[in-house]
């Protein structure tokens, strides 16, 4: 049984930066790649990036690349997302997920991913 929780979501001003947490429990695979994924009102889920399991080799979405930075601390089963010089089009909800196992390699496609985070709103105005 492996949850995700995100947290560190809020409202900033264009500009701003917020650091977004994905803490895992049950979580029997610190090693598994872990995504971040973002979906506003009426839109596709997006990918944002993802990390390897020993957060040597993290990857972005073009939107995001030079801006959000992802790391992770394994003895704290945790992912992290920065979000800096944030948009107002980064204004979306914003999910991390897991693959299964740390066999999967790294995906862009959400629907690889196994589990998943009930996400954290991020606001830029």
């Amino acid at each position: 049984e492996v949850q995700l929780v995100e947290s560190g979501g809020g409202s900033v001003q264009a500009g701003g930066s917020l650091r977004l947490s994905c803490s895992a429990s049950g979580y029997g695979n610190s090693l598994a790649c872990m995504g971040w994924f973002r979906q506003a009102p009426g839109k596709e889920r997006e990918w944002v990036g993802f990390v390897d399991g020993r957060g040597s080799s993290p990857s972005y979405a073009d939107s995001a690349k030079g801006r959000f930075t992802i790391s992770r601390d394994n003895a704290r089963n945790t992912v992290y997302l920065e979000l800096n010089s944030l948009k107002p089009e980064d204004t979306a909800m914003y999910y991390c997920a897991a693959r299964a196992t740390a066999y999967s390699s790294c995906t862009a496609v959400a629907g690889n991913y196994y589990y998943w985070g009930q996400g954290t709103q991020v606001t830029v105005s």
